[in-house]
């Protein structure tokens, strides 16, 4: 859960929700996904059509906020990124997802050898 609570005024159209994410208002869109797409070079237009719950407005304005806070937006971001890495090791590190990789590796070489027999 991340312990970077960051307040918003009302002219923000972000919430942080009790688990610690911050997302659009009305929208289950999080900010390190506007804050991604916007950095890959994506216009508020574009991240629209891909997350058309928030609308072209509210993108701008998170764009805004998260240029005009960055120091702050940025420190809450590396705290998730940093949880989420520690979960995926955590999650990569149990035995059931290191059998269900093995099989899915034994499961891919014995299609692709039956493809290319297939193809001889």
């Amino acid at each position: 859960m991340t312990t970077v609570r960051i307040n918003f005024s009302d002219d923000v159209p972000l919430v942080q929700w009790k688990d610690g994410s911050i997302r659009v208002k009305g929208s289950r869109v999080l900010l390190h996904i506007i804050v991604s797409a916007f950095q890959q070079g994506n216009t508020p237009k574009k991240i629209h059509h891909s997350f058309p719950t928030a609308s072209v407005t509210q993108i701008k304005a998170v764009i805004d906020w998260y240029l005009n806070n960055k120091s702050e937006a940025d420190a809450y971001l590396e705290e998730e990124e940093a949880e989420g890495e520690k979960l995926r090791i955590e999650i990569q590190s149990r035995p059931e997802y290191k059998a269900q990789t093995e099989l899915l590796k034994r499961k891919r070489e014995e299609f692709l050898r039956h493809r290319q027999e297939q193809l001889i």
